[in-house]
């Protein structure tokens, strides 16, 4: 069998193309990922001016598909679409042409013969549990297949959490060691008979690409002129950009005084200190004494646990190869040490790497290590428990696999029952042995209407 899920994050829009054999549907760790088509162009909700425009975007992806799905099963093809932060934000900002987006996109999925099942918006904790029981089902930390041929729950296995990056979001999710205090927070499961207590939480505004934003509007705040000195882009890298451009984005609110049609010169001064810095005064650290916190005042109870972090946490690590385990002291260093070189230097050291992912890469990298560390209040030991990847035995980790779990309930709430499956020697010899069974009971029961009848005879 196969499922088609979309991703429509808020820069682009993936589509998932998995499939598990017909008769283990309630296994585990048989789903294989097939496909994954990136679609060309920007996130869904780009397209709020031009709705048409994101249903058209689908569909070479979606022929792609078809190539992929047996003709004969593509009706059976459970598909959907999620969308998560980008449209989240489009609804906030415009309800009615966040309709008109969803109201193209399921027009054009429409028009394939396959079972779809609608598209919506994620919820940043939906969002958050979807990664999470991607990583643990991946892992078989919920569940195993035995050598005793039966599903069984893992004994001593931990389970772990997730850490997930996106464009305008960033989602925690993990089993605490203590209740979860806040109900906004708590999300509770039961997957295969064990109950689930997990913290999750969303920042909206505090995916990798609104961060950016924001950082780049407090800089330019906090003179207010034309000249706008960025100390997390490379020395001698330098760009413009208009008012507009830069506050257009429900994240980051444009000062009265701006006139939209200024042109703003950016440049760029490589200070690793000052970097930093910036990049702090777009958290708030500070808890109280009442409970402990993530950041911006949101509960968080401490970190326990091992950790997968992936989508951007990967992709901006593996930059720097950073993704090997590294202590923090040497991530720190690394980055430290990356923000020091000019643009020219950078850009020999990287010739194949795009431009604006190279002028970005100290700042997400500096946003990264601040999140982590002093957002989610990872530290020198816990940092260790972090591991940062992209794939689990060939497939992509994120919530798209844990969605299409979810809805086609091929994760229940309590264990696979254990079924006897009969080869078919085995029916064969269970057939002869009924047979010989009615013919013996046939004989038996002649033979005693025969005696029956001789006594009966000898009496007359």
């Amino acid at each position: 069998q196969y499922g088609l899920v979309f991703d429509a994050g808020s820069t682009h829009t993936s589509l998932y193309t998995y499939r598990w054999p017909a008769d283990k549907e309630n296994g585990t760790g048989i789903v294989s990922q097939v496909d994954v088509c990136t679609v060309s162009g920007p996130g869904i909700s780009s397209y709020a001016d031009d709705p048409a425009g994101a249903g058209a975007s689908l569909r070479p992806c979606l022929d792609k598909a078809m190539q992929i799905v047996p003709a004969e099963q593509q009706r059976d093809t459970p598909t959907y679409l999620g969308a998560t932060a980008g449209m989240r934000l489009l609804r906030e900002q415009n309800s009615s042409k966040a309709e008109r987006v969803f109201a193209e996109v399921a027009k054009a999925i429409g028009e394939y013969p396959v079972d779809f099942r609608g598209a919506r918006i994620l919820t940043g904790r939906e969002e958050g549990s979807f990664g999470w029981i991607t990583v643990n089902y991946l892992l078989e930390t919920l569940v195993k297949f035995s050598f005793a041929e039966r599903w069984e729950h893992p004994e001593d296995t931990e389970v772990l959490g997730a850490l997930d990056l996106g464009g305008a979001s960033t989602q925690i999710t993990f089993q605490p060691g203590v209740p979860v205090e806040d109900t906004n927070t708590s999300v509770f499961f039961r997957l295969y008979g064990t109950n689930y207590s997990l913290y999750s939480h969303s920042y909206l505004c505090y995916g990798q690409t609104q961060a950016l934003k924001m950082l780049l509007a407090a800089l330019h705040q906090e003179n207010m002129t034309a000249q706008i000195s960025h100390p997390c882009y490379p020395r001698g890298y330098q760009e413009n950009v208009t008012v507009a451009e830069l506050y257009d984005s429900p994240c980051v609110r444009a000062p009265s005084t701006a006139s939209p049609a200024q042109v703003l010169t950016v440049t760029g001064t490589g200070d690793p200190a000052r970097c930093s810095t910036a990049v702090q005064k777009l958290f708030n650290f500070s808890c109280g004494a009442a409970r402990p916190c993530g950041f911006n005042g949101v509960y968080q109870p401490p970190v326990r646990g091992q950790f997968f972090a992936f989508s951007g946490f990967y992709r901006a690590f593996l930059l720097l190869n950073l993704t090997g385990g590294q202590s923090l002291a040497s991530v720190n260093a690394t980055i430290r040490q990356f923000c020091t070189r000019t643009w020219d230097k950078v850009q020999k050291l990287f010739p194949t790497t795009s431009r604006t992912y190279l002028r970005d890469a100290c700042a997400v990298n500096s946003y990264i290590l601040t999140l982590l560390v002093q957002g989610y209040r990872f530290d020198q030991k816990t940092w260790l428990n972090i591991h940062f990847v992209r794939q689990v035995a060939d497939v992509d980790v994120g919530w798209t696999l844990g969605y299409m779990l979810n809805l086609t309930n091929m994760i229940p709430s309590e264990p696979p029952p254990a079924v006897i499956v009969l080869q078919r020697n085995s029916w064969i010899a269970v057939t002869v042995l009924l047979a010989i069974m009615l013919i013996l009971t046939f004989c038996l029961l002649t033979v005693m209407c025969l005696q029956r009848n001789s006594s009966g005879y000898e009496h007359i």
